[in-house]
């Protein structure tokens, strides 16, 4: 089965064709061709994502990567899915409406499927396992079930309990900031440019993550939800009130509360489920020190530890299409409209 995705929930603007085979016990996908078009310059003299322009430059890079992509209208195509939320409302119609033009001129034959941008992130593990270029096979054989998955990207950290690629519970999920954004607005206070969390990455590498003891909100809650806004505003009084401040410790420091409270429970969901796998995944899993972290406490636990590569964690139409392959296996379907506030 050949799937064309089309990503731009956000500010990338992503295409993808892959090939996907071996139903969902032992799936096989072959990236044909695949491109993203980052619109981090343009939105960098912000400060952030401004809508207006993302649904700008979504328009003007659609048609280019879409060429790139198929190289004219005569690729046989079996299924057409485009990302329907969650997202910026604007960004999201530019796929949506781009996705439907191209299904009537040239893909008529066929089915067009909106696609959960967060499923995307969550079936992304499959991409874990490279065994030639662009070639990812995947054995459900090696029973990684139950898992839990922490996925964690700019608006979402959930926490959810996989039973297996059908079924699935949401366990937790932070009830004010997500702890990308968290990122984001800390890298704010610091002054970097954005996307704020690379920066404070950069930043703690080079500090000390003992520094300056912040605040682990909600760490011995007995729920597994989350909550990054208090940290935040710690990090902001902190910078207020002191008179020697230390970027590189500041970052360092709260780049190591956060992830202490991320890993905390999603070590104590995968003991108390009985998990044979912790699984990362998100914008945020690109991190490297979180994607350290808790791959050393998988290890400890002796489970095993599934993490796709950094380039398929950011925003990107490889997922997406992956995500409509599940689904379609599953017979599950999404409303082919925007749905900005859209969750697992």
């Amino acid at each position: 089965m050949k799937i064309l995705a089309v990503e731009t929930s956000c500010d990338e603007t992503a295409i993808a064709l892959i090939e996907a085979k071996g139903g969902l016990k032992k799936p096989e996908f072959k990236i044909l061709k695949e491109r993203v078009a980052s619109q981090i310059e343009t939105h960098r003299p912000w400060g952030g994502v401004v809508p207006t322009l993302a649904k700008r430059e979504h328009a003007k890079n659609l048609p280019l990567l879409l060429r790139q992509i198929l190289g004219g209208p005569k690729q046989k195509i079996d299924l057409l899915a485009v990302t329907i939320g969650p997202g910026l409302d604007p960004c999201l119609w530019s796929g949506i409406v781009f996705a439907k033009e191209i299904h009537k001129k040239y893909l008529p034959k066929a089915r067009i499927v909106g696609t959960n941008h967060l499923e995307g992130h969550l079936y992304s593990f499959f991409l874990e396992k490279k065994t030639v270029i662009s070639n990812f096979q995947f054995s459900i054989s090696k029973k990684i079930f139950p898992a839990v998955q922490l996925l964690v990207s700019g608006g979402h950290t959930v926490l959810v309990l996989m039973k297996s690629v059908k079924e699935r519970k949401k366990l937790g999920e932070t009830r004010d900031d997500a702890v990308g954004e968290t990122f984001d607005k800390v890298a704010r206070m610091l002054k970097s440019p954005y996307p704020g969390g690379p920066e404070i990455e950069k930043l703690a590498k080079k500090g000390n993550s003992e520094a300056v003891n912040f605040p682990r909100p909600m760490i011995n809650s007995k729920n597994y939800d989350f909550s990054f806004s208090g940290l935040k505003t710690a990090v902001l009084y902190y910078l207020k009130k002191s008179k020697k401040i230390k970027k590189t410790d500041v970052a360092a420091s709260f780049q190591k509360a956060a992830t202490d409270v991320l890993i905390h429970k999603t070590v104590r969901a995968a003991k108390e489920f009985k998990a044979k796998t912790i699984i990362l995944s998100g914008g945020v899993a690109a991190n490297k020190f979180l994607r350290r972290e808790l791959s050393a406490a998988s290890r400890k636990m002796r489970i095993k530890f599934l993490s796709a590569p950094i380039k398929y964690q950011t925003d990107n139409a490889v997922m997406i299409a992956i995500a409509a392959y599940v689904n379609h296996i599953n017979g599950k379907k999404h409303k082919l409209a925007s749905q900005p506030n859209l969750n697992l």
